[in-house]
C-alpha cells in the first residue's frame, strides 16, 4: 500500500522512511545546507530520485526548527516521457507551491553534458526570478561515486558534485540532501509513497560514460559492498605527500 501524506498531517517515520529521513538530515547538518530564511528551489524531472528528493525536504520542513520555503520546479524536457499533468497534481496534492519550466531540445544534438548544461542554466534563471537563494538537486549516493571516477577517467581530474557549493559569488548554492542515501536504500523509500513516477532511462545514455562507470562499480560491489562509499569518502582523506 502507498501512502501520501497530507499537509499538516502528522507523519510516523518508520522502518526504510525513518531511516532515509535521518541520513538526509545527517547530510543536511554536516554540510550546512539549510539556514533559517532559504528560499529552497527543488529540481524536479518528474522522476523517482528528485520527487523523493524534494518529499524528503517537505517531511524535514515539519520537523526543524526553522523556517523555510520551498519552490518544486518542473523541468519539463521535451524528450523525457515524464507526465506532466500527474506531476503537477501531486504538487497541488502535497500542497507545495511550484512553477513548470519549458525546455526544448528539438533539432539539437543531443549530449549527457547538453543536456546538463542546459538544464542547470533553466534552473539558475528560474531561481533567480523567484528569488531562491538555494537549489536542491536530487543526486544520490550513487550517483556522486559515479561522478567521481567519470572525472578520473575521462577528465584526468579528481573532483566531484559538492553537497553544498556557493555559485555567483556566494548569491545561490547548489545542495545534495541525498548524498549519503544509497540508489537502493531510496527505491525502497519511494515505494512507500504515491509518487507519479517510474524509473526514467534516458534514450541517450545507452553507452554514456556514466552507464559504463555505472556497471564497473556495480561489479565491483559484488564482491566488496562498501567499495561505493569508499570512493566518495576518499575525497576528504586524501594523502597529500603521496600525491604526484
Amino acid at each position: 500500500m502507498r501512502v501520501r501524506y497530507l499537509p499538516g498531517e502528522k507523519v510516523n517515520i518508520r522502518g526504510v522512511i525513518r531511516d532515509v529521513y535521518k541520513t538526509v538530515g545527517r547530510a543536511i547538518g554536516d554540510h550546512a545546507m539549510l539556514k533559517d530564511g532559504d528560499k529552497i528551489l527543488a529540481a524536479v524531472s518528474g522522476g523517482i530520485d528528485s520527487l523523493a528528493m524534494l518529499k524528503l525536504l517537505l517531511l524535514r520542513r515539519r520537523h526543524i526548527p526553522i523556517k523555510i520555503n520551498i519552490l518544486a520546479c518542473f523541468v519539463d524536457m521535451d524528450f523525457v516521457a515524464a507526465d506532466k499533468a500527474a506531476v503537477i497534481k501531486y504538487f497541488q496534492d502535497e500542497g507545495v507551491e511550484y512553477v513548470v519550466k519549458p525546455l526544448s531540445f528539438a533539432g539539437e544534438k543531443m549530449s549527457c553534458f547538453w543536456c546538463s548544461w542546459n538544464r542547470r542554466k533553466a534552473l539558475f534563471e528560474t531561481a533567480r526570478e523567484h528569488g531562491c537563494n538555494k537549489i536542491a538537486l536530487g543526486h544520490h549516493l550513487d550517483d556522486i561515486a559515479q561522478t567521481v571516477l567519470m572525472n578520473m577517467f575521462f577528465k584526468g581530474e579528481i573532483s566531484t558534485a559538492p553537497a553544498n557549493l556557493e555559485m555567483f559569488g556566494g548569491k545561490v548554492s547548489l545542495i545534495r540532501p541525498m548524498c549519503y542515501v544509497e540508489k537502493k536504500d531510496l527505491r525502497e523509500f519511494a515505494r512507500n509513497f504515491a509518487f507519479p513516477a517510474d524509473d526514467f532511462v534516458c534514450p541517450y545514455g545507452k553507452g554514456s560514460q556514466r552507464e559504463i562507470v555505472g556497471k564497473i562499480i556495480a561489479g565491483l560491489e559484488e564482491k566488496f559492498p562498501y567499495v561505493k562509499k569508499n570512493i566518495t569518502r576518499s575525497l576528504a582523506r586524501v594523502k597529500e605527500g603521496y600525491l604526484a
